[in-house]
């Protein structure tokens, strides 16, 4: 890939393009993407989404390109770092469209940027199929934004899954009633925790302890201290990477270790596993994977081949699968008209590494994985509103 970087308000970017494409003059499709390279979100950002943007242009180049007017286009490759900024994701993406024109804008990185943005890919028309965002209000949503897809599921079904998988566990014996919660201040960390509360007191779960932070925050300690004074029987974090990694490392240094424990974004991820050990074993996470499956073996290969990294267990798979279906429904098309395109995606299903992704009336993916743990070194969905491939859940400890 050639790289070509210059600066632009205040956000860098970075052009590449195929060298296949340069020598051969090979007709060209414009993608543009924006997510955190820098700021709290960038660590995230850096795992689940930017290698699955190169991989994507990778796959789609090495095939010869995308089919579009009968002429197979290569595709080049615009990035924009939004610093985790709002204001900054919306800049990128408005410039995209109007000063870069790009043919294809890739939806950004989080719940809270992927809102932001969702008024602009409105405004300019072009198909917005996100992949790191959990929404729950989808018909409100749609009927303000038609062009939006949600992947990667709501709220409320991630919470009630989360509130199931303790029911199992509280029924098997292994924990009691009481829960320790934590969030992140932003729109992910404070829609999960509003939708939580409900769900696990009306599994008959007690909440003895329930605090946020701010995003960005360098030391939980006092958050663990809290959680650790109310003696818990269960803790259960809607977190982001850096607090993802921080509350587990200071939950070891406090000794809290109570018969369960739950982080949210990053709990997937192998550098989780990698820096904490069989440590986590038996962890409790959002999402996961069926990580036996042959789909997602496949896919992760590819991943470590082309990038150099392993993927996530959780969101990478839901990035690479929702530009699988972008992908699919442009080549259905065969032109690049959006209104066309947005319509494809809502009336078909597509076959990604994931398995099939379609949406309902309101634009939503129904069936994708609520809660996931750590076993034998895989972190294993074991809670979906529909995948196949779930394990049984365990208690911390056993194998």
């Amino acid at each position: 890939m050639k790289r070509r970087t210059f600066g632009a308000i205040g956000f860098a970017a970075t052009l590449l393009a195929s060298t296949a494409l340069a020598e051969n003059h090979a007709p060209t499709l414009t993608v543009g993407a924006v997510a955190p390279k820098t700021g709290p979100l960038a660590g995230g950002a850096a795992v689940s989404y930017w290698p699955n943007v190169r991989l994507w242009i990778e796959d789609v180049n090495g095939r010869g390109g995308l089919m579009v007017d009968g002429t197979q286009h290569m595709l080049e490759l615009i990035e924009y770092d939004d610093q985790t900024n709002p204001g900054e994701t919306i800049k990128a993406v408005q410039r995209l469209a109007t000063q870069d024109e790009a043919d294809i804008i890739l939806p950004p990185y989080s719940t809270g940027l992927n809102l932001a943005a969702a008024p602009i890919f409105n405004r300019f028309g072009y198909p917005m199929i996100t992949s790191t965002a959990t929404v729950d209000d989808t018909e409100a949503l749609v009927e303000q934004f038609p062009n939006v897809f949600i992947s990667l599921g709501g709220a409320k079904p991630i919470t009630e899954g989360v509130a199931q998988v303790l029911s199992d566990l509280r029924e098997r014996g292994d924990i009691g009633n009481r829960i320790a919660m934590v969030n992140v201040a932003d729109a992910f960390g404070i829609e999960l925790s509003q939708n939580a509360r409900p769900a696990l007191e009306a599994a008959g779960f007690e909440i003895v302890y329930d605090t946020s932070y701010p995003l960005g925050t360098q030391d939980l300690s006092t958050v663990i201290k809290g959680a650790a004074g109310s003696d818990p029987d269960a803790f259960v974090a809607w977190s982001y990477p850096p607090d993802t990694f921080g509350l587990t490392e200071q939950a070891q240094i406090e000794g809290l270790n109570p018969g369960a424990f739950f982080t949210a974004v990053a709990t997937a991820f192998p550098s989780y596993y990698g820096r904490f050990g069989e440590s986590v074993e038996g962890v409790l996470g959002i999402g996961g994977v069926d990580a036996d499956g042959a789909a997602f073996q496949e896919y992760a290969t590819r991943h470590e081949e082309v990038t150099g990294e392993k993927p996530d267990f959780w969101a990478s798979a839901m990035v690479y699968s929702s530009f699988q279906a972008l992908e699919q429904a442009i080549e259905a098309v065969g032109t690049m008209d959006n209104e066309a395109i947005i319509q494809h995606i809502k009336d078909n299903s597509f076959d990604t590494v994931i398995g099939t992704l379609e949406f309902d009336e309101n634009n939503n993916n129904a069936a994708f994985w609520t809660v996931g743990q750590w076993q034998d070194g895989l972190f294993q969905g074991v809670a979906s509103t529909g995948r196949e491939g779930a394990a049984e859940v365990r208690a911390r400890g056993s194998n």
